[in-house]
């Protein structure tokens, strides 16, 4: 089968880079962006690619697959229009803004026989592969403990909060890693720069299994840390992806005669392949539409996603009192 064709919805931020990786795979057909500043952009990108800012015509159009880098809040509406025009869809994260639209959409895709896939890039990095592969084989032991931390003094954004805007990704890493959804999270934050936008957060997840987890995302930090930690009854392992730098610890608690020793082994600098986890994503689409194979980031990992994003919000609403996920179903 030859390659499958996309156009991609939004050339801003991120969706230009969405553009030069389908372009790249030889898959772009078509760029639409309502505002003639992201037209000008993708025309510069793409300069053999149309590019329209007509909706209509993306949904009316030959290609497989239509690409949403898009606000969020519009997201459940833009997939489900171009779900139902028959194409199948790849919708940056998060899926929707509410767990009810993005079940619908779920289940419209299944209905349509249609691939909905979310656009969660860093379960595809190789280093974060890597470390899901070991905690699945049970390099590291029984898993305890799991934390990540994503800071910057960045770009911040008025219309979401850093909740949404940074946590999407730790969260699907880590329900990827445990492999079931957890019994309860919590959240407290706070915000400074606009109100009732929360600029830093800190979720904390409880799961069936004894594992837990945080997450902890900010946009008001001095210097950048991008960092995942997690903690094995038999190892560690950490990736820090400004150094990019991934080590495997052996370092564990040992239970002796006279109680708990710490074991402080040295680090392993582990290697990974330095594919660049975008350009994976975009292919792992391309091969969704050729196979009619879920791709790993698919709209039920989405929803599984969403629900503890939303879950999170909730608590955060409340001051941090814990929400219990069956709350949401």
């Amino acid at each position: 089968m030859s390659v499958p064709k996309v156009c991609v919805v939004g050339c801003g931020h991120w969706g230009k880079n969405l553009v030069r990786n389908f372009a790249a795979l030889d898959a772009l057909a078509l760029v639409c962006d309502l505002g003639e500043q992201g037209r000008q952009k993708a025309a510069e990108l793409v300069p053999d690619v149309p590019v329209t800012g007509d909706l209509d015509a993306v949904f009316g159009s030959d290609v497989d697959g239509v690409v949403f880098a898009t606000p969020a809040e519009t997201h459940a509406k833009l997939a489900r229009v171009a779900l139902e025009s028959g194409k199948d869809v790849f919708v940056e994260k998060p899926l929707a803004l509410d767990q009810k639209e993005a079940a619908d959409l779920v289940a419209l895709a299944q209905e349509r026989g249609r691939m909905l896939m979310v656009g969660h890039v860093l379960e595809y990095h190789p280093a974060i592969r890597r470390i899901v592969s070991m905690v699945h084989e049970g390099d590291l032991g029984k898993l305890q403990y799991v934390y990540s931390n994503r800071l910057n003094l960045g770009k911040i954004r008025t219309e979401e909060n850093i909740l949404w805007s940074f946590a999407p990704h730790d969260v699907a890493i880590i329900l990827r890693m445990v492999g079931s959804a957890p019994l309860q999270v919590t959240s407290v934050g706070a915000n400074y720069i606009t109100a009732n936008v929360a600029d830093a957060t800190v979720s904390t997840m409880l799961f069936d299994n004894g594992v837990r987890a945080h997450v902890f995302v900010s946009w008001l930090n001095p210097f950048k840390e991008q960092r995942l930690v997690v903690t094995g009854s038999k190892a560690m392992v950490t990736y820090d992806d400004v150094t990019k730098e991934l080590v495997l610890h052996d370092k564990r608690v040992e239970l002796g005669d006279a109680g708990p020793v710490a074991v402080k082994g040295e680090g392993t600098l582990l290697e990974f392949d330095d594919d660049e986890p975008l350009r994976l994503e975009c292919e792992a689409f391309l091969e969704s539409i050729r196979t009619r194979s879920p791709a790993l980031t698919d709209g039920v990992s989405g929803l599984h996603t969403l629900r503890v994003l939303q879950a999170a919000q909730r608590s955060l609403m409340t001051g941090g009192e814990p929400v219990s996920l069956h709350r949401l179903d």
